[in-house]
């Protein structure tokens, strides 16, 4: 363990501590519902509701399973400098998030022809999954995402219509497993990491994630990573063109 001068934790030591503290709280959550639902079974098996203990005990696990993969993704990002990166078309990536079924939120895409970067794929993908998934979380009616580029910088921002997020509390939605007193919290599901990955990823990349206010109500997410030259060696123009699609803006 590093410790300063005086044999104090650093702050990256009370950091992990933190965080180690907050995922066993996250954790033991779910392990003790699955724990009295099954006890309850084991001491009253003729009054047990198999059907609905069994939909409880699955509830408990997707929790933990949620739990673990995020984790298991932060990993990933720690190591993302021994990870190769390759060009990616992020206009063509928001495209592929922008489908969605019938139901829920409308999304609507605007997005240039073309906006390169250097990145994991697999974690750039998720970084847009999870800022998706915050806004369908939140969203009344509907969600825009918007990729542009301006000069050298490559940027995709994902707007919903919800409660939007108090200018206090725009720093802690990034924390991991935060809790908002607002009508805009954690208790909508989700494992309490997904803002937490998208802005280590993003970090992790270079980049920049920050959330801001919308004058009209809702919440807007902006992603700022650095754009490559690789559109000009290809022939393709970077002209900031957008294409709307999903209805209109």
């Amino acid at each position: 363990m590093n410790v300063t001068h005086a044999g104090l934790p650093t702050e990256k030591d009370l950091a992990q501590r933190r965080f180690a503290a907050a995922v066993a709280h996250e954790l033991r959550t779910p392990l003790a519902g699955l724990r009295a639902e099954i006890e309850e079974a084991r001491l009253h098996p003729g009054e047990t509701d198999l059907p609905r203990l069994l939909d409880a005990v699955l509830r408990g696990v997707a929790r933990l399973e949620a739990i673990t993969a995020d984790l298991f993704v932060l990993t990933q990002v720690a190591d993302g400098g021994h990870v190769r990166r390759r060009p990616i078309d992020l206009s063509a990536l928001a495209r592929a998030h922008a489908a969605t079924p019938d139901t829920g939120p409308q999304i609507r895409l605007r997005a240039a022809d073309e906006v390169i970067v250097d990145a994991v794929p697999t974690l750039l993908d998720r970084l847009v999954t999870n800022l998706l998934d915050n806004a369908l979380r939140y969203a009344k009616c509907s969600i825009q995402i918007q990729v542009r580029r301006h000069g050298t910088t490559a940027e995709l921002i994902v707007t919903d219509d919800g409660p939007g997020i108090p200018a206090a509390d725009r720093e802690r939605v990034f924390e991991s497993f935060a809790r908002l007193d607002s009508a805009r919290c954690r208790r909508r599901g989700g494992a309490g990491l997904g803002l937490a990955i998208a802005r280590d990823i993003a970090h992790a990349h270079d980049g920049t994630l920050h959330v801001e206010g919308v004058t009209r109500g809702g919440a807007r997410f902006v992603l700022r990573l650095p754009a490559t030259g690789h559109a000009e060696l290809l022939g393709i123009p970077i002209a900031n063109h957008d294409h709307s699609s999903h209805g209109p803006t």
